[in-house]
């Protein structure tokens, strides 16, 4: 379901990092960068029929590299 994040994400808190991410192999080969993190978050979205939710986010970041492969865990209203 394509979205968009509308505003500042909130309430950020690390779920996994270094050998935790399960994904950093592919992630370097796809993205490169070290010390990848999996990140959770709560901010406004709008999906793509123009309705507006609040949401949980799920993405992974690594230091000087923009957040990848983000996706809505659940709406929370």
């Amino acid at each position: 379901m394509p979205f968009e994040v509308i505003g500042p994400i909130s309430e950020i808190e690390i779920i996994a990092a270094g050998h935790g991410v399960r994904d950093r192999h592919r992630l370097r080969a796809m993205y490169g960068g070290r010390r990848w993190r999996k990140l959770k978050g709560i901010a406004a979205v709008r999906v793509g029929d123009g309705r507006l939710f609040r949401a949980e986010l799920h993405w992974y970041e690594a230091q000087g590299m923009a957040r990848v492969r983000m996706k809505i865990k659940r709406f929370l209203d």
